[in-house]
């Protein structure tokens, strides 16, 4: 690194640091020439995605937007901050991973699923209700009836279906409070 003060490339990394997220680390260094001490960051170089839509048009990646979709997924659902930014993290990585420059909307559309199928119930159902573009109510007893079938209930939640009283079949459980 050229030292801010006297311009020479001679330094020596005095500290080493991981930022709190991991996504960068920080140094801290100092001029051989002049003692100078400065700090510079490393930060991964991503990989620019693009995403081709339904229609087949191509258009950048953009976070902002899967952050967006993910968070109307959520919104009123007891999900932390935390909890989203860490699933949409593995959305990215689990993308950037498949070493393909171009995305389809569905590749992205089931990643988004995965994640939520994991983190909440409802809000995979909410997403899958506009992914899918559900048309009745019957898609989203499949979509439920699904998440019985292959998930475990997620901690806090209740199990969405529990077997109707007398009955083969299944009837919507309600929490009791």
């Amino acid at each position: 690194m050229r030292c801010l003060k006297c311009g020479t490339v001679d330094d020596r990394v005095v500290d080493s640091r991981m930022s709190r997220d991991g996504s960068a680390i920080r140094r801290r260094r100092e001029c051989l020439s002049c003692g100078e001490r400065f700090t510079t960051y490393e930060i991964l170089e991503r990989r620019e995605l693009f995403v081709v839509k339904r229609n087949r048009s191509r258009q950048r990646f953009d976070r902002a937007k899967l952050i967006e979709s993910m968070n109307k997924a959520v919104e009123k659902r007891p999900i932390s901050r935390a909890a989203l930014d860490e699933a949409v993290e593995a959305i990215v990585s689990d993308l950037e991973a498949l070493q393909e420059r171009e995305i389809s909307t569905e590749r992205i559309g089931l990643e988004v699923m995965k994640r939520l199928q994991t983190l909440d119930p409802v809000a995979y159902v909410r997403f899958a209700s506009v992914y899918r573009k559900f048309q009745d109510v019957g898609q989203f007893i499949d979509a439920v009836a699904f998440l019985e079938r292959n998930s475990e209930p997620a901690p806090g939640h209740p199990e969405l279906f529990s077997p109707a009283p007398g009955r083969g079949g299944a009837t919507l459980s309600t929490p009791t409070g």
